[in-house]
């Protein structure tokens, strides 16, 4: 089972949009969380190890991860998937968006 952990700024579009259409994905558990102080679900450390692979959003998302959880982030993999905030939650383009990028980190 590999495990992966969407990250955006506040957990409130894109990686809750991942991880909902991630959630029944054969052979992955999926969590979501934010890098922003007012995150719905501010990103923890246990999220962090227990992560194999960190999908972000944006560089930006790859910046605030490595400077709050830095120290944790030996050996995993940390992925940027480029996409911008324009879009709702479970807006159908970010869902195919998310789909095609995210192939790559999918068993």
């Amino acid at each position: 089972m590999k495990h992966l952990l969407f990250l955006c700024s506040r957990n409130r579009l894109r990686s809750p949009t991942a991880e909902a259409i991630f959630s029944d994905y054969p052979g992955v558990e999926v969590d979501s969380g934010g890098l922003s102080d007012d995150a719905d679900v501010p990103v923890s450390e246990e999220q962090i190890e227990w992560a194999d692979i960190i999908i972000v959003m944006e560089q930006i998302h790859r910046s605030r991860l490595n400077r709050k959880f830095g120290h944790a982030l030996r050996g995993k993999r940390v992925a940027v998937l480029g996409i911008p905030d324009d879009y709702e939650l479970m807006d159908p383009v970010l869902i195919e968006k998310l789909r095609s990028y995210c192939a790559p980190y999918l068993p």
